[in-house]
């Protein structure tokens, strides 16, 4: 893949009244829009184990054009800025301030970089100092942060290589840390544009079957290879907090890194030839290994070939040990599992998945714990006696939750939750967790009880809650429930370790979500951040969550903004805007449910039409838009179907009321959300205008599934034609508003996506106009573009919907 050097690009956008292109400059919204949409974001929050210090990080609301625009390389599934070796795609802090724990006044962090470019912050294992690093224009450089001191500094200059992801780890010492550095010698850039093939590119398939999704940014020639080599490999070595440094291991391609929870150990996993050009670097051949703390290897415990096979379906793996991890209980003990099925989830056997412990230093052979009926999906460790696992199917959607005991594979495991995990109403929540004494989390036990904290929603309401649940009877008893019909709170975890304490974090319409303890004994609250609400503007703006059913008597939902000066009475009937993203289930009751709530904080953003409130518009956001496939059904079987059932309940629910015109009503989507934008405009008559953001339009040329489509097109060619808007681009006679992304990078989301249907669209004669951004992924960041957007989107509307309607 060739480097892409920056270059301004003057946005183009294609008109529906002309064949020509139509060069703007940038717009702004209108000051209605500009004022939400031009804020200063508040600051994100870390926090220690303990609750000493709470550090605030800030960011800029929006990223620049010129951030956008700096040098980048997309290989093997990254994106990387050959030049300071780190995502180019990062968001940065630019500012941090620390507030020890009883105080009301934050401290200004001192010694920080100019112009500060911050991330990967990560705390020491002793929680008494924060590492982060800094991007330069020369590279990435590693800092620290002195909590108690309020106070920065640089450790080491621009030599770590950030390529693939966070280049440092702490030592257990929290005096030391292992880095990611730049080789000494590197081999020179090769321009791919400039150099002479060696020969033509070949590749060919050795009859296996596959399902493998359409990824972006691949390796496409032996150039692309050596170039990736280049990027991603790294030296590692021992850093000082004085900066002095030492080599721990030589050049390699270094994927991940980990301490055992003693220290006396390091996992590290390896990239290797033979690359691929249809899958990411992360399925590439890997070699894992243990090493001791002088660099010196103990084992090599997993070897995986390229994973360029797979079998069919989102329940399949590949074979092999994999989820290779540390146990978080013990002081250097792996755990993994491997399938029992060979990965295939279409063989018909008992058990799935077998579960596997291996004490260092690996002298001996793994051990097997336990078997799962379904597929392995996570674990979480409590003592030699307890851990819980849990497991899914995802044709039933279906998980199991395992209490087993790790010192005794003979003990069966038992069974403490089964559930469909789209069933939000029968979620039992999730188990509370603590540091240990490495610093590993591990189950919060306590008088033969764990603790789950649980979102709490109900056909009634959201109801967040406590509960004890006993070790030996299974029962649960519920320790505290919010009450709250006003507000909104969410429990985070156990304050301090102290079961007599939540931290939770509250919000209601208007006011900005802050957090608090909450003391259990007495119900006291005490606050601890004070962040303030920057969209004021909506504070009056009429907001509820409406529940209605479509025509098979599935329960939807969506969130109903009405204008501040909106006066029903009045008899005025407002246009509507619908945003919605569909999603697949397996029943209708849980199809049903609803998870929205008209109490939580009113965040307006570009990705939604929430902002349309300030200018007259009637909105449903989030407007429910499930697809059923019961039984042996699949949902796509009648996805076309069921969006035109949804639309039509929705604005049927809101024209009940007595609030719309149901002549002008706006439907829009993001991404899968824009693929139902399509082909609503498509297949009824019930919408004026839609806006289409980042959609995938032609399902053929994502031939190995989509969303959650595991079929392939040569399975059931019919799906993919028929939920096909461009295999429809004559039947589309609606306007629509198509934009993109320039540098769209989600899978199956190309760009040309959009620019092959605007073309049948425009010269089928439809009204249709396209957006391109300069230099955006798949969700947009720069300023100037997410202003224009919502210029466009603002322009669009006031021509298709506000002044007009559906022309019978």
């Amino acid at each position: 893949m060739r480097i892409l050097f920056s270059s301004f690009i003057i946005l183009c956008v294609l008109s529906e009244s002309s064949h020509a292109q139509e060069n703007l400059s940038y717009q702004l919204p209108p000051a209605e829009i500009l004022e939400l949409a031009d804020y200063e974001r508040p600051p994100s929050l870390m926090m220690d184990s303990k609750g000493e210090y709470m550090i605030f990080t800030y960011r800029p609301t929006y990223k620049s054009l010129e951030d956008l625009m700096e040098e980048e390389v997309r290989l093997a599934g990254l994106r990387v800025n050959p030049k300071t070796h780190i995502s180019s795609r990062t968001t940065y802090s630019n500012n941090i301030r620390v507030m020890k724990a009883g105080s009301k006044e934050d401290v200004q962090v001192s010694g920080l970089p100019d112009h500060p470019r911050l991330s990967n912050f990560q705390w020491s294992p002793d929680e008494r100092k924060l590492a982060f690093t800094h991007t330069t224009i020369d590279g990435v450089e590693l800092w620290m942060l002195l909590p108690e001191k309020s106070q920065a500094k640089r450790i080491i200059g621009p030599v770590l290589n950030a390529s693939m992801g966070t280049p440092f780890d702490w030592f257990n010492d929290s005096e030391s840390l292992l880095l990611r550095t730049l080789p000494a010698t590197r081999p020179d850039w090769i321009d791919n544009e400039q150099s002479v093939p060696d020969g033509p590119i070949v590749s060919e398939g050795d009859g296996s079957v596959s399902q493998t999704r359409t990824y972006q940014d691949l390796l496409s020639n032996p150039i692309d290879e050596r170039n990736f080599e280049n990027l991603a490999t790294a030296e590692l070595q021992k850093v000082a907090l004085n900066g002095s440094m030492e080599p721990f291991l030589k050049a390699d391609l270094y994927w991940q890194t980990s301490f055992s929870p003693d220290g006396r150990y390091l996992m590290v996993t390896t990239l290797s030839r033979p690359f691929s050009y249809i899958v990411p670097f992360y399925r590439f051949p890997q070699t894992t290994t243990v090493y001791d703390m002088r660099g010196r290897v103990v084992k090599v415990v997993n070897e995986v070939p390229l994973s360029e096979v797979m079998p069919k379906g989102f329940s399949s793996v590949r074979e092999g040990k994999r989820s290779m991890t540390w146990r978080n209980d013990e002081p250097a003990q792996l755990f993994f599992a491997e399938a029992l099925d060979e990965g295939d989830m279409a063989k018909d056997v008992p058990f799935r998945d077998e579960l596997y412990l291996w004490d260092a230093p690996f002298n001996g052979e793994p051990v097997p714990v336990m078997k799962t009926k379904q597929r392995f999906q996570n674990v979480l460790w409590g003592s030699d006696q307890l851990a819980v696992v849990s497991d899914f199917w995802y044709d039933t959607r279906n998980t199991i939750t395992y209490f087993f005991n790790p010192s005794n594979a003979e003990e069966l495991p038992r069974e403490v939750f089964e559930r469909n995990y789209q069933d939000v109403y029968a979620d039992p929540g999730s188990f509370e967790m603590k540091r240990n004494e490495w610093g590993r989390y591990v189950l919060f036990i306590e008088d033969n009880q764990a603790y789950l904290t649980g979102a709490g929603h109900t056909p009634e309401g959201q109801f967040p809650f406590l509960d004890a649940l006993n070790l030996e009877t299974l029962e649960t008893n519920r320790l505290y429930q919010s009450d709250y019909t006003d507000k909104v709170e969410n429990l985070t975890g156990f304050y301090q370790d102290d079961r007599n304490r939540l931290l939770v974090r509250i919000q209601s319409p208007t006011e900005f979500p802050n957090y608090f303890v909450r003391h259990l004994e007495d119900g006291s609250l005490k606050q601890l951040t004070y962040y303030e609400n920057p969209f004021e503007a909506l504070n009056n703006v009429h907001k509820e969550v409406i529940n209605y059913q479509r025509v098979d008597g599935v329960e939807l939902s969506g969130t109903l903004y009405l204008p501040a000066d909106y006066k029903p009475e009045s008899g005025e009937k407002l246009p509507l805007l619908i945003w919605a993203y569909p999603r697949e289930y397996k029943d209708k009751s849980t199809a049903g449910q609803s998870t929205q709530n008209p109490n939580t904080f009113t965040y307006p953003y570009y990705g939604s039409f929430v902002y349309w409130v300030t200018r007259g518009y009637a909105v449903l956001d989030n407007a429910a838009f499930p697809i059923v496939g019961e039984g042996e059904t699949e949902p796509n079987d009648t996805f076309i179907e069921q969006l035109v059932w949804n639309a039509e309940a929705a604005i049927n629910a809101v024209d009940d009321m007595g609030f719309i015109d149901p002549s002008r009503v706006g439907v829009g989507g993001h991404s899968y959300g824009a693929f139902m934008t399509a082909n609503l405009l498509t297949h009824s008559n019930l919408f004026a205008c839609g806006i289409a953001r980042s959609g995938a339009y032609n399902r053929t040329l994502t031939p190995f599934g989509f969303q959650s489509e595991q079929r392939n097109y040569w399975d059931a060619p019919e799906i993919y034609h028929t939920m096909s808007p461009f295999m429809n681009a004559h039947k589309m006679k609606i306007p629509m508003l198509l934009t993109h992304g320039e540098a769209d990078n989600n899978p199956g989301t190309f760009t040309l996506q959009t620019e092959r249907y605007f073309q049948a669209l425009k010269n089928l004669g439809a009204p249709v106009r396209m957006v391109i951004l300069p230099k955006e992924s798949h969700g947009y960041v720069a300023k100037p573009n997410i202003m224009h957007l919502l210029w466009e989107q603002d322009r669009f509307l006031e021509q298709h919907l506000k002044k007009t309607g559906i022309t019978e």
